[in-house]
């Protein structure tokens, strides 16, 4: 049998403050042994599992790996300003006057992140 992806990991300088905000991103919730100061959180949402884990060092670069979000429930634009308003800045707008495209985002740790389409507008 294969390995499983577990979780993503994600440094960060506050797992918890990182996490909180994943959580509501997400819909999901942070463990219940996660508290203000922990150096790791772990988030759980259906379907995925971001683990946040504090170190030293500074994000310096572009990130290599990143989260692609699908709305379930609402249209892209309504996402991206859903989580615009929960700290998310805007890093680069894709979208094209078709309709297709995706937003990049950057959490408050300046993570990159991408919001593309929803079910409902691809179909």
């Amino acid at each position: 049998m294969a390995s499983l992806v577990r979780h993503l990991t994600i440094d960060c300088s506050d797992a918890y403050r990182l996490g909180r905000f994943w959580a509501e991103v997400l819909d999901g919730s942070l463990a219940d042994d996660d508290f203000p100061g922990d150096p790791e959180a772990l988030v759980t949402a259906p379907g995925s599992a971001l683990l946040f884990v504090t170190v030293p060092e500074a994000k310096a670069v572009k990130n290599r790996l990143h989260v692609d979000l699908q709305p379930e429930d609402r249209s892209r634009d309504e996402e991206v300003e859903r989580i615009l308003a929960l700290g998310a800045s805007l890093v680069g707008d894709h979208r094209r006057p078709d309709g297709t495209g995706w937003v990049t985002l950057a959490d408050p740790e300046g993570n990159e992140f991408c919001v593309e389409r929803s079910a409902a507008e691809r179909a």
